[in-house]
């Protein structure tokens, strides 16, 4: 079960970037509302990392949840913030997802 915790609050990483960016993005009331949603979202995310790391490894958790955020991050800039998605940058995401996966694999 901390193992689903750990993934969302990896994906509430994502989404507390994806608030930054579009508060860089914004401006007036707009952006006030943007920034809520980056506090709301790291609020949740960083307690859901409290709750995973009860019984996960610290190390192993937080390399997991960054490598979620990270991975979900760069995935959200390439699709809605139109980064570039060279050879490289999509490697280097795929080794990291691989590097995610491991952790999970020899972990206990």
């Amino acid at each position: 079960m901390n193992w689903i915790i750990l993934i969302i609050a990896g994906l509430f990483e994502v989404a507390f970037a994806s608030c930054l960016g579009k508060v860089k993005e914004t401006t007036g009331n707009e952006m006030y509302w943007w920034f809520g949603g980056f506090l709301v979202c790291l609020t949740i995310s960083m307690l859901l990392l409290i709750k995973a790391t009860e019984t996960l490894p610290i190390g192993t958790a937080y390399a997991v949840w960054t490598g979620i955020g990270a991975v979900g991050t760069a995935v959200v800039g390439i699709l809605v913030f139109k980064d570039p998605a060279s050879f490289w940058r999509i490697f280097f995401i795929s080794t990291l997802i691989g590097s995610v996966i491991g952790l999970k694999a020899v972990s206990h």
